[in-house]
């Protein structure tokens, strides 16, 4: 009789990769993999923090998630959201937030993005929420009016001396961060610390996270030399002596040159961040944002794509819907929300398998900027 030496072995290590990779499945279906604390210790430990879910996906569900806060009711509150690019499918309705806007006597608020499209000018932007049925309560697009610089020093922060949120953020008492939780090509996913750091930017500081502080000039030589981006230039930074350019010492980031371009000529600089750069930079915008004002957090686990709401063209939602969950504390919750898709599409990291990016670097460095705790309870409201 012969033996196969090489044969067995090779089985072998097949067996063993099998039952390593079935284990790996089995732990984070149970999971290991996540910050979740038992019910019954949690109290005993610290660093600990709370977070409420509900399983079924409904307007007075959110209601009851944000009373479950014990929240202040007081002053002007702002509803933080995402009212959906045009084309895109997976958005939350707006619906949703019905009973709690009514409630809380709140408004809508959002502001332009960086990129040319329906949502980077306000008429349009409102023009679009309504569309989308954002129609029963009010809406204030946050830089409608321009932007403001807010000072971090003092912060302990790594890559900004200041940041650039819309005019009117400082215009309300306290916030609802209300987030639709999916994934995100740049950020690998979309939590409520993006809708903080994205969501508050002006587009100046959306260009500040995303790439330099200052745009390029593509095909200058198209240039017609109207002078709409010199004449609006706040800082002086733009000449069309000797065909457009930029003096990068004087721009300020603002992006008012990618608006007032009737071309398109400008657009910001697209550069490669090194390492976890773009995920630090949008958690210090986050931390600004959520140090300066008063903010409860509710994400929405439905419609869960690979791509955010700002894609006209969203993939299809690659898991089944979840819930909805709120907490106190931004850190937590996106934890939270971060472990119940990986339970239910049973693997580590959900948003690398299908966005390709991992976003846990930004839990990781919002926790050491003491923004809030990975390690959390669920608490199940029925």
């Amino acid at each position: 009789m012969c033996v196969d030496f090489n044969l067995i072995i090779k089985n072998v290590l097949f067996m063993k990769k099998s039952i390593f990779t079935l284990l790996i499945l089995l732990l984070s279906a149970v999971g290991v993999f996540s910050q979740r604390v038992d019910n019954k210790d949690y109290k005993n430990q610290k660093d600990v923090s709370v977070v409420y879910f509900i399983r079924e996906i409904t307007p007075e569900n959110v209601l009851k998630l944000y009373n479950a806060l014990n929240a202040e009711k007081t002053g002007r509150i702002g509803v933080k959201l995402h009212f959906g690019e045009k084309g895109n499918k997976n958005f939350l309705n707006p619906e949703l937030t019905r009973p709690l806007m009514k409630e809380t006597k709140a408004t809508w608020v959002e502001t332009n993005v960086l990129y040319v499209g329906e949502r980077r000018y306000t008429d349009k932007h409102l023009a679009l929420a309504a569309q989308h049925g954002f129609t029963f309560a009010p809406i204030d697009i946050l830089d409608s009016e321009g932007e403001i610089d807010i000072p971090t020093d003092g912060m302990g922060l790594k890559h900004y001396r200041n940041v650039k949120l819309g005019k009117h953020f400082m215009d309300y008492d306290r916030y609802i961060i209300y987030t639709h939780f999916k994934g995100h090509g740049s950020a690998g996913f979309g939590g409520a610390i993006k809708n903080l750091a994205m969501g508050f930017a002006s587009p100046g500081g959306k260009m500040a996270q995303h790439a330099t502080d200052f745009p390029q000039i593509n095909s200058p030589e198209k240039c017609v030399g109207c002078s709409n981006c010199v004449n609006n230039c706040p800082a002086a930074a733009l000449t069309l002596e000797g065909g457009i350019s930029i003096d990068t010492t004087k721009c300020i980031g603002c992006a008012k040159c990618i608006a007032e371009c009737p071309l398109k000529l400008f657009s910001p600089k697209q550069v490669e961040l090194k390492g976890s750069t773009f995920m630090e930079r949008l958690v210090e915008y986050a931390y600004v944002a959520w140090k300066t004002k008063p903010m409860v957090f509710i994400n929405v686990l439905a419609n869960i794509s690979a791509s955010c709401d700002c894609s006209s063209r969203a993939p299809e939602p690659f898991c089944g819907d979840i819930g909805i969950l709120a907490s106190n504390d931004i850190v937590a919750i996106d934890q939270a929300s971060f472990d119940l898709v990986a339970e239910q599409h049973k693997c580590e990291d959900p948003f690398l398998k299908e966005s390709g990016k991992s976003g846990l670097s930004q839990l990781d460095y919002a926790a050491k900027l003491g923004m809030g705790n990975r390690k959390y309870v669920l608490i199940e409201i029925k």
